[in-house]
């Protein structure tokens, strides 16, 4: 077999290049090249992941999927949920949204039977942040 030069070379790069990948593989224990983590990149756990899943279950059906309120029939009666955005909604201390998820009222159904305390408090932290841009009052 005669090869010249130049295919020499080529066969000995792509021999070494494979050659080294393997290396990669059998030192970092994975069947895929090892990636370097970027500095800063890790990802930010979601403080509010089960109170979004508790309003998405529970309150989305009136209030709306990003709190922007709308009008449902609940017992017979067409009933307009406010927004958790505008409008009184941003004057309510903590403590009146409290007393209307435990209590309900005004058509909304009572959660204290549904909701621990700690549930309540943590859905008027989601909605002041998610809904409001601002932190408990």
């Amino acid at each position: 077999m005669n090869l010249s030069r130049p295919a020499l070379v080529a066969i000995i790069v792509a021999l070494f290049t494979v050659a080294c990948s393997k290396t990669d593989q059998v030192t970092t224990g994975n069947r895929q090249p090892a990636q370097a983590a970027s500095p800063g990149t890790n990802p930010t756990p979601d403080a509010f992941a089960a109170t979004r899943a508790t309003y998405a279950k529970r309150c989305a059906s009136c209030h709306g999927d990003t709190g922007e309120g709308k009008t449902v029939e609940v017992e017979g009666k067409r009933i307009k949920a406010p927004s958790l955005r505008t409008g009184h909604a941003l004057n309510h201390p903590d403590t009146d949204f409290v007393k209307q998820i435990n209590k309900g009222g005004d058509g909304m159904p009572a959660f204290a039977d549904k909701l621990s305390a700690k549930e309540i408090d943590d859905m008027v932290r989601f909605i002041r942040h998610e809904f409001q841009g601002k932190s408990s009052q």
